[in-house]
């Protein structure tokens, strides 16, 4: 019965990868002096720091200062990075998942934050978490809350299905631009396995 239903999915699967593989992807970043980084739908110049401090990252006007220390490897820079950003997100989606529980009437009994090369998001209907790609950061804000909204209707109506869209259409009127748009910014930079 399940290979049967994978099969019958098989085009849309060839279908959706073939998009994914067409879609902009960000250059490689290198966290150095002077390179793009994006935050929130905005474009801001990194400005590294090099001193025996802890690391860290700091936003202002229109620029993030990254601070570490001599000789840091790009690994570490990216990680510290990631933490950042992780922690930006912490600070936002509790609040889009306690706005939406209450427009919803649902309970998500948890969230996680993971890096996804093909996903903007996922949901366990039965357990009632979400997840979220951590690329939702560099999006603006009304793309994120897209994203929680469709996840949360899954604890609705867990398939894409006619209830689902219909759901998605009275909750969240816009979703359709918004999933548009989402998915016409770039991905980030991944070295792809096939």
């Amino acid at each position: 019965m399940a290979r049967a239903y994978a099969i019958s999915k098989l085009g849309w699967i060839r279908d959706q990868q073939a998009k994914l593989r067409k879609q902009a992807r960000e250059t490689s970043r290198h966290f150095v002096q002077r390179e793009s980084h994006y935050l929130w739908g905005r474009r801001y110049l990194l400005s590294v720091v090099e001193k025996e401090a802890k690391p860290s990252v700091r936003l202002d006007h229109r620029k993030i200062t990254l601070t570490l220390r001599h000789n840091s490897t790009l690994a570490k820079r990216e990680e510290v990075m990631q933490v950042w950003h992780r922690s930006l997100l912490h600070e936002v989606v509790p609040v889009l998942i306690r706005k939406w529980q209450t427009k919803l009437g649902v309970r998500v009994s948890g969230y996680f934050l993971q890096r996804m090369k093909t996903k903007w998001g996922g949901c366990n209907h039965r357990a009632a978490n979400i997840r979220l790609n951590t690329e939702l950061v560099k999006k603006p804000k009304d793309l994120l809350e897209y994203v929680v909204v469709h996840e949360m209707v899954h604890l609705i109506e867990p398939k894409h299905s006619a209830r689902f869209l219909a759901l998605m259409t009275d909750y969240y009127p816009t979703w359709r631009e918004a999933r548009a748009e989402l998915n016409e910014l770039p991905l980030a930079a991944e070295a792809w396995n096939e």
